[in-house]
């Protein structure tokens, strides 16, 4: 297999409210625009869950280990986003005699805040609720309706497949009419941008960010999208006569797809031949729906976070041997 010759970073990032987070190993900045204008960045550090460096790297394991580290540092990325978007808020809406309140008016601020935490834990959990409700019990429960008529494993878990796939490309659409889910597709846009220039020895500058592709290989969307693909082909050994142990089953198997959809996505991030390309074709024309054109102004944010945690130019000198221009 063809090695692929663009270099690869290490830099991976999410996109968040009003703002972008990067992570280099253990270096997390979150950049976001405040409300006057200005670009905030918080510098912070994330330990894995698994403190052993050589089982963080196998094989079918880092897959699991990398999936709940990155929500972890999702949840806490956002959590911290949210509290500055709020502050930016009570902020532009704090009138004349709240200003003269003094105290009471700081007290209310934290009774805000604490709210806001404790939101973002039920949100979560709603939010989990909800997934295996959609991902994992919607598609079996459908797929039993055509039980009759389909006699084989493979074509029981092709169907489960398809509606699965369905529901998230119908899930993906709704949320992107959103006008605040839009602004974040358009920051994950720059996130995908500024990776894409540094790999491709570039200056990072707004016109050369511009100038890149949104779309990356390494995309948390093509993981996604590898999960619901692998998690057929997984399905077809599972049980599929009792209703409600088919579905127990394929929760139960969901570490094994993503380990495996893990290392799929990692395949195709490392080569660059025919092979890999196929394969991550569906994940880069997702990425049509997950990402937005960014503003400018959103593309300073992610060059800002970037360089919290990245030295660019040092790496580009190292590993490309100078810049372009």
């Amino acid at each position: 297999m063809k090695e692929e010759k663009q270099k690869y970073c290490g830099v991976g990032g999410q996109a968040v409210m009003e703002g972008v987070m990067m992570r280099n190993g253990a270096a997390v900045a979150v950049s976001v625009r405040r409300a006057d204008g200005s670009i905030f960045t918080e510098n912070s550090e994330y330990r894995s869950i698994c403190k052993n460096a050589a089982v963080r790297d196998l094989p079918l394991v880092r897959g699991c280990i990398n999936f709940i580290d990155s929500l972890i540092l999702g949840y806490r990325t956002l959590e911290r986003s949210s509290e500055w978007l709020l502050e930016d808020e009570e902020a532009a809406e704090q009138s004349a005699e709240a200003a003269e309140a003094g105290e009471a008016g700081k007290q209310e601020e934290k009774k805000a805040s604490a709210g806001l935490g404790g939101l973002m834990i039920v949100s979560v959990i709603l939010a989990v609720v909800l997934s295996v409700g959609l991902f994992m019990v919607l598609p079996v429960w459908v797929a039993s309706w055509f039980k009759p008529l389909i006699s084989s494993a493979f074509g029981t878990a092709l169907l489960e497949g398809i509606v699965r796939v369905l529901i998230f490309l119908a899930y993906l659409w709704l949320i992107s009419l959103m006008k605040d889910i839009r602004r974040v597709f358009m920051y994950h846009g720059a996130e995908h941008k500024c990776i894409n220039c540094l790999e491709h020895d570039l200056p990072l500058t707004v016109e050369n960010v511009r100038a890149s592709s949104r779309r990356h290989k390494r995309c948390g969307t093509s993981f996604l999208l590898f999960v619901m693909i692998v998690s057929i082909f997984v399905s077809i050994f599972l049980p599929r006569e009792v209703l409600w142990i088919r579905i127990l089953s394929r929760i139960l198997m969901l570490p094994v797809v993503v380990s495996l959809s893990y290392e799929l996505i990692r395949l195709a991030g490392r080569y660059d031949n025919a092979f890999t390309n196929l394969l991550s074709m569906p994940g880069l024309w997702l990425q049509g729906l997950t990402t937005r054109e960014p503003e400018d102004d959103m593309i300073e944010v992610a060059i800002a976070s970037v360089e919290a945690v990245f030295d660019w130019k040092q790496w580009q000198e190292e590993n490309f041997g100078g810049q372009k221009e």
